[in-house]
């Protein structure tokens, strides 16, 4: 198995792309606070993902797990600010959104997985 056959990865390699064309519409004046947070937010949740894949224990795997789930909600609330802000529509908001809220439950339920490994 490859970490390019993990589920949660690609879904949130495509979260990746989705964030980076939306905040291409972000006043430039956002260029280095706000539009640059949550790329590399996003970016974090399928980097650790790979990362935690890569180690050799599963309790290393889980540490990395947690931490793109951390950098996932940073997103939520990233999100959330760019909504009320009206950066973006509030279609696309809840779009994002909700592919957060999956992946959020799709790296939830692989922590519980793993953890079931080691005990």
């Amino acid at each position: 198995m490859h970490w390019k056959d993990l589920g949660v990865w690609e879904k949130s390699h495509i979260l990746v792309k989705k964030i980076y064309k939306v905040t291409a519409g972000f006043p430039k004046d956002e260029l280095y606070g706000l539009t640059n947070q949550i790329k590399r937010a996003s970016i974090s949740v399928p980097t650790n993902i790979v990362e935690g894949f890569s180690r050799n224990s599963t309790k290393e795997y889980i540490k990395f797990l947690f931490n793109s789930r951390g950098s996932l909600e940073e997103i939520r609330y990233l999100l959330l600010l760019s909504s009320e802000l009206q950066f973006m529509e509030n279609k696309t908001y809840l779009l994002l959104e909700s592919t957060c809220e999956e992946i959020s439950k799709m790296l939830n339920a692989l922590i519980t997985s793993l953890r079931h490994k080691i005990t």
